[in-house]
C-alpha cells in the first residue's frame, strides 16, 4: 500500500522556521547535512513516517537568506488539533502570523483558523475533538 511521506518548502532561516513550527507542537524528527550540496534538510512532524505519520521537510538551500516567492499553486498545509484557539494564541505570542482567528468555516461548524509561517507559508488549524 502506498502512503503519504512528507511535503518539502524551501525555508530562508532554518532556526526562525523550527522556531515557529515548533510554536504548533511540531518537534525535529531528524537533520541531514549535505555540505557537498551546501544544504540542510530539517524533517518535522507530530511523529515519523515510521510511526505513519506525514512530515514537513524544511530544506535551507546555504547562503540563501531571502525570501522564496511561494507562488500562486499553492494553498495551505492542514494541521489537526483539540484547541486551535490556544495554538492561534501561542503563534501570536511568539511573534507569528495569524491570518484568520479560530472559528467555524462560513456556513458549517468546523472550527478553523489560518497562521501563516515565516516564509509566507499558510497553515489551516482544524479544531479536531
Amino acid at each position: 500500500m502506498a502512503s503519504y511521506l512528507h511535503t518539502m518548502v524551501r525555508v530562508a532561516n532554518l532556526e526562525r522556521s523550527l522556531a515557529f513550527y515548533s510554536l504548533l507542537g511540531m518537534k525535529e524528527l531528524r537533520r541531514r547535512e549535505v555540505p557537498d550540496g551546501k544544504y540542510t534538510l530539517v524533517f518535522i512532524g507530530y511523529g515519523s513516517n515510521a510511526e505513519g505519520q506525514a512530515e514537513i521537510e524544511l530544506t535551507y538551500n546555504w547562503g540563501h537568506d531571502d525570501n522564496y516567492e511561494v507562488g500562486t499553486g499553492f494553498g495551505h498545509f492542514a494541521v489537526g488539533m483539540p484547541d486551535i484557539a490556544s495554538a492561534v494564541e501561542r503563534v501570536r505570542a511568539g511573534g507569528g502570523k495569524v491570518t484568520r482567528e479560530a472559528g467555524p468555516v462560513k456556513f458549517g461548524t468546523t472550527v478553523i483558523a489560518f497562521v501563516e509561517d515565516p516564509d509566507g507559508y499558510k497553515i489551516e488549524l482544524i479544531e479536531r475533538g
